[in-house]
């Protein structure tokens, strides 16, 4: 089972305002050598609260982090913000008020624009300070749009993808509900039309002799490596795919799970999967022949959902009830708690 609304609207405001008289106000959300400070009245001064819990530490026990304070968990050293569905996202130690409701952040590759579902329900693009506030794309009536993520792809050495290549893939993809269907569909980074993005296996041009992914019923997108590929979950089948246009339209089925992330470099897969009563992390390659998987969370006495990889794909941070907790994307240490925010856990790249 997912924890992902169990925290409702008022109860997340009125703990983002007991928390935010404990947070950091000496950063900004720019990285340290911006300059840059958070927006006006969004931490209390006199706090010297870090919450930089190294990951891997003690056992998740349900408690604060250490010192028994509540603190946010983000720094600029780690890269951790937390949207919390006000508008009010943690950040660099501090909360940075974007003046309207933010649901469901997602960071730009270069870490300088976030993405974001705003109050209205249409997708928004910020600076990370909350300024520069645009709409990207409007949503249809009787349309629910949710979990940006933003596609792309990096040129190469050599050259690599050739420049229009390189645009082709500056798109953010999301789920679209209608009616009680879901779907993935992508619009530019730029700004344009709104287009499904529709999963599909092709050779040499010709689909019919590979099975085909499911059309309908996907979301969760989440975009990882330097070649454009997406993951996403599809609900009914409760299964994990990957989905690569790179080169040659190719969807590869991952297995039982939700919510998935892709590692930076792409050749990892973070996903949710029930175990005895409990939501645990689960992580495998990417590779077609290396299907070996291992639980991070496997005396899970809570649940563990909407991982996200940090920058150097060794830590993967998760929602819990309680919180966001880290744990060692090895495997090599139990979960700890780094934050009492409830929100939705995002690494800044």
């Amino acid at each position: 089972m997912s924890v992902r609304n169990r925290f409702g609207g008022a109860a997340a405001i009125a703990l983002m305002t007991t928390v935010s008289a404990v947070l950091l106000s000496a950063c900004g959300p720019e990285n340290a050598d911006s300059g840059a400070t958070a927006a006006p009245g969004t931490a209390a001064p006199g706090s010297n609260a870090t919450g930089t819990a190294a990951p891997g530490g003690a056992s998740h026990s349900g408690s604060p982090a250490p010192g028994g304070k509540e603190v946010n968990g983000t720094s600029v050293a780690n890269h951790l913000t937390i949207s919390t569905g006000t508008r009010n996202v943690a950040m660099n130690g501090t909360l940075v008020d974007f003046g309207s409701v933010v649901r469901d952040l997602a960071w730009s590759p270069d870490g300088k624009k976030v993405v974001y579902v705003g109050d209205s329900g249409d997708l928004m693009t910020a600076n990370p300070d909350g300024s520069g506030k645009s709409t990207l794309a409007k949503h249809p009536d009787g349309e629910e749009w949710s979990h940006p993520t933003w596609q792309h792809a990096a040129k190469g050495p050599s050259g690599g993808v050739v420049p229009d290549e390189t645009e082709r893939y500056n798109n953010i993809v999301f789920t679209a509900k209608k009616a009680g269907t879901l779907r993935l569909v992508k619009v530019p980074a730029k700004g344009g039309a709104v287009e499904d993005l529709s999963p599909y296996n092709s050779e040499g041009g010709d689909n019919s002799g590979l099975p085909q992914p499911p059309q309908t019923g996907n979301t969760w997108a989440n975009a990882g490596g330097q070649q454009a590929a997406i993951a996403f979950a599809n609900t009914p089948a409760n299964e994990v795919y990957i989905y690569d246009d790179y080169i040659r339209s190719a969807t590869q089925d991952i297995g039982k799970g939700s919510q998935p992330a892709l590692s930076p470099d792409g050749g990892q897969i973070v996903f949710v999967r029930a175990v005895n009563g409990h939501d645990h992390l689960f992580t495998r390659s990417t590779e077609h022949d290396q299907k070996a998987e291992k639980d991070l969370t496997p005396s899970a006495t809570t649940d563990f959902t909407e991982p996200a990889w940090s920058p150097d794909g060794k830590t993967v941070a998760a929602r819990t009830p309680e919180g966001i907790d880290t744990v060692p994307a090895d495997g090599s240490a139990a979960p700890a708690q780094v934050s009492t925010l409830p929100g939705l856990p995002v690494y800044r790249p």
